[in-house]
């Protein structure tokens, strides 16, 4: 079933790629988002990283503990970084897009794409998606 459930998420996340893309300003609140779910992985707090996740993600893993485990298996440099810098905000389709540049312990840099959602005024993460470095081909 947890494979079926990363399969789901991972073809959602495919579905949704970059299509018709425009950079636009940042918007207050979304990094501040972004790097609170970052200091609650630090410390092992699943329970406030799933607090930042939208109710979609919040529904699709239904507790903090099966949220914390896919990071850990599947974003092992989201759950233990030792850097993390904000790229460019993008609207895709009216969807708004945060780059984030994550530096592993292990000192490789991974470029992620958050998708960013707003409900009742707050930002939430809606998804995130491992994307290409710049300049870095197949």
């Amino acid at each position: 079933m947890r494979k079926g459930l990363m399969g789901m998420v991972a073809g959602v996340m495919l579905a949704t790629s970059v299509m018709a893309q425009e950079a636009v300003a940042p918007v207050p609140g979304i990094e501040a988002v972004i790097s609170g779910q970052m200091r609650a992985f630090e410390g092992d707090d699943f329970e406030t990283a799933f607090d930042y996740a939208s109710p979609g993600i919040q529904g699709m893993f239904r507790s903090a503990d099966n949220f914390g485990a896919m990071v850990q298996r599947g974003y092992p440099m989201v759950w233990r970084h030792d850097d993390v810098q904000f790229g460019d905000l993008r609207d895709v389709e009216g969807v708004l897009w945060q780059r984030v540049f994550v530096t592993d312990p292990g000192g490789t840099v991974h470029a992620l794409d958050y998708r960013m959602e707003q409900i009742d005024g707050d930002w939430r993460i809606a998804g995130v998606q491992i994307a290409r470095l710049p300049g870095v081909s197949a």
